[in-house]
């Protein structure tokens, strides 16, 4: 049976390139990076290394990156240092970001007694700016505007330039979960001065359970963990320092083929949506993700003109990967929070699947998955 996977957003297959820097260290490079010896030295010496070539592809200095387990440790330290230790007392966000953002603002709301407002997003799924600016101009409180550049369920971009101008004018700071975003799509933080950032390197090519935090020079970090005092005191645990390395070479990777990767990918989905309508004049799509200019080039999210439970499952069985909402929320039934924040009753019953691609997804693979789609929709 051939298998095609189509569910990218929840994670990639890791590049052979990176399984051969990461299956090096492993051989040569196991020192603890906290010992003195030339073991620990030697290891250090790689995670700074690796620290430095990060920064570089966002224009910022090395002693801004903190390394975590992962997108969802960084959204954690970054909204837990905003309330814990920089004062913020009002964060302003939307009910589609990711749970690594919601459940961390309802912990902050109910142990500090911050306020949160959700700003309003429309039909599709767009956060609505206007009133974010009303909201910032009636504040005099200090604020942390949350809102994600990629929505990992329906692909909306963000207008990170626009916003970051909006909060700078206002005052405000401005966190932005880039997870979906980053070995996608270039992002210098100089000129979009974006004042922390989430990422993770399973979202691009790398190895599961490592990424990074993003801080901006001035502001001090305090710890969620705490133990050796790892991290120059932001994050305590030894370094996972094959996976740091890992995480480094996809990330050169990615960016290096960024403008390639696009292109490819852009003229995929493209094909692939053309072909949907063919097949289902009736078909919509989620939130922006057929607008090739206003959505990620990776993620689709099609709604069929019908309920059909067992789509995904018997898509499964053909042997095709595809996912009805975040793969976050794995075994849940309660459906996309996305979706019902946005879609009315009647669509919302409707059957969604979310295609997600990567640079080694196939025209001739998209083409057996409309084939399979007709058989178990017709």
């Amino acid at each position: 049976m051939t298998k095609i996977y189509l569910d990218n957003a929840a994670t990639t297959p890791i590049d052979k390139e990176v399984v051969e820097v990461m299956r090096k260290s492993m051989l040569e490079n196991f020192g603890n990076p906290s010992s003195s010896h030339q073991f620990g030295r030697n290891a250090k010496s790689s995670v700074e290394a690796a620290r430095k070539n990060i920064a570089t592809h966002f224009n910022v200095t090395a002693s801004e990156i903190i390394f975590t387990a992962g997108g969802t440790e960084a959204d954690n330290l970054i909204l837990q240092n905003a309330v814990t230790n920089l004062k913020v007392q009002t964060i302003i966000t939307s009910k589609i970001e990711h749970h690594a953002v919601l459940h961390t603002l309802d912990f902050l709301k109910k142990n500090y007694q911050i306020e949160v407002i959700y700003l309003d997003v429309d039909e599709f799924g767009t956060v609505n700016l206007k009133q974010l600016e009303t909201v910032l101009s009636s504040l005099k409180t200090k604020v942390l505007v949350s809102l994600m550049f990629v929505n990992n369920e329906i692909g909306n971009l963000l207008p990170i330039d626009k916003v970051s101008k909006i909060c700078r004018f206002y005052n405000a700071l401005f966190h932005s979960d880039t997870v979906q975003g980053i070995g996608h799509y270039g992002i210098d933080l100089q000129e979009t001065p974006i004042d922390f950032i989430a990422a993770s390197a399973h979202k691009f090519h790398g190895p599961k359970g490592v990424g990074f935090a993003y801080f901006k020079k001035g502001f001090g970090i305090q710890p969620i963990l705490h133990g050796g005092n790892q991290e120059k005191g932001a994050r305590s645990s030894t370094e996972n320092v094959h996976s740091i390395l890992g995480m480094e070479k996809a990330l050169d990777i990615a960016i290096k083929n960024l403008e390639k990767d696009k292109n490819y990918l852009t003229d995929l989905k493209s094909y692939f949506i053309k072909q949907l309508f063919q097949l289902f004049p009736k078909i919509a799509f989620n939130g922006l993700s057929s607008n090739l200019e206003k959505s990620s080039y990776t993620i689709l999210s099609a709604r069929f003109p019908l309920q059909n439970d067992m789509l995904l499952f018997r898509l499964d069985l053909a042997g095709i990967a595809a996912s009805g909402g975040s793969a976050c929320q794995s075994g849940s039934n309660s459906g996309s929070h996305v979706l019902q924040t946005f879609l009315n009753e009647e669509n919302a019953s409707k059957t969604s699947a979310r295609f997600s691609f990567s640079k080694h997804t196939t025209k001739k693979e998209i083409d057996i998955v409309l084939i399979k789609l007709k058989e178990l929709l017709k």
